[in-house]
């Protein structure tokens, strides 16, 4: 009995440091609305032009929440689901009014070997069914590993596609290596064709969608609403999570400079620059282990207007990072304690809507 009091203690402890590393202050002047609820790990969502929501679950299901009711999309691809593996993101075409395009990730066991990898398919929706599934790129090899599949979806103000694929457990192998899948930011035009300036496709053996690479696990990316940037952020190791605003044929380090460590404690490497690396905008430690991303740009939150929003699944809050002059100046929990933020989106109300796991997409209030 003692020896397990004994370890409840530490337990308790060494969980009470950890999450007191975090000193991000609270801002109590803020509350919720729940909108859509009871969803289990609500992934990714996207607002219709009639208002309603598609949501992915990570489990497997795309949910059409209209009129207060939740109708299931058939007709999905197989899903593999396994660790942080499932059904991902999902994002309009930008004329999708005209098209009815959506764009959805997911890890996927198509291919050879076991496992799966991170895909990017199109399709359109009749009659709560997905029709006209086009399968636009899919990541090799499969893994049985269940980490670090990514992966977020944006279009940039010229209708490309861009799309992020973690580097699936495989550090010393994927990121730094342009032949192989993992660890990158990818472009397509929205049919999944290469585009020609794309900046290795003329290189030797390397994945000619390739944007960027040297990533670890980009979990969030947004078209910045000003500059039209796009802008991600990253899971570190212990400590390291990164902002990073992407370009053409970049390296971002991972994992020959990281401010992170292993889970262990021990060193991954002693460099934090490297000529020829990108150094990231902002990053945390701890890790806040952030998921889903949003600027607000919206009169509806006054002076919070161009912060940036990121959510922290580590420490259950809504992350609003003050910018000026490109560099983070401030941070504060909003929500605070509403449980693992998964996803962020600003509706066409101007509102944000927040996802989160085992509740499901609420409504940002400012008091």
């Amino acid at each position: 009995m003692k020896i397990k009091t004994l370890s409840l203690y530490l337990f308790v402890l060494i969980s009470t440091l950890s999450c007191a590393q975090d000193k991000n202050p609270i801002n109590t002047k803020n509350t919720h609305q729940i909108i859509v609820p009871e969803l289990n790990n609500p992934w990714g969502f996207v607002f219709l032009p009639d208002g309603s929501i598609l949501i992915n679950e990570k489990e497997g299901k795309i949910i059409h929440y209209t009129n207060n009711k939740k109708i299931e999309i058939t007709g999905l691809p197989e899903i593999y689901v396994r660790g942080q593996g499932g059904l991902l993101d999902i994002a309009l075409h930008p004329d999708f009014k005209n098209n009815g395009w959506i764009y959805f990730s997911y890890a996927s066991p198509k291919g050879e070997n076991k496992g799966g990898n991170t895909a990017i398919m199109r399709a359109k929706i009749k009659n709560n069914t997905l029709i006209d599934k086009q399968l636009l790129y899919k990541a090799e090899p499969n893994t049985t590993k269940g980490q670090h599949f990514g992966s977020r979806i944006v279009f940039d103000k010229n209708g490309y596609l861009f799309f992020t694929i973690g580097e699936r457990g495989a550090r010393d192998v994927n990121p730094q290596d342009l032949s192989r899948d993992g660890g990158k930011v990818y472009r397509l035009n929205d049919d999944g064709s290469i585009p020609k300036d794309n900046p290795f496709v003329n290189t030797k053996g390397a994945k000619k969608a390739i944007w960027s690479y040297g990533h670890r696990n980009p979990q969030g990316m947004e078209l910045h609403p000003d500059t039209k940037e796009i802008w991600t952020h990253e899971h570190g190791p212990k400590g390291g999570d990164e902002i990073n605003i992407i370009k053409k044929g970049k390296n971002y380090g991972w994992p020959v400079i990281t401010y992170g460590k292993n889970y262990s404690g021990t060193s991954i490497t002693d460099k934090t620059k490297q000529k020829g690396m990108e150094q990231p905008l902002h990053y945390w430690t701890p890790s806040i282990a952030p998921s889903g991303m949003a600027f607000i740009n919206s009169k509806k939150y006054g002076d919070w207007n161009g912060s940036l929003l990121v959510g922290s699944l580590k420490f259950t809050y809504l992350d609003r990072c003050e910018i000026k002059n490109g560099k983070v100046v401030k941070e504060e929990r909003l929500l605070d304690g509403i449980g693992r933020v998964r996803s962020i989106e600003q509706g066409p109300d101007g509102f944000i809507y927040v996802g989160v796991e085992n509740l499901g997409i609420v409504k940002l209030i400012r008091e």
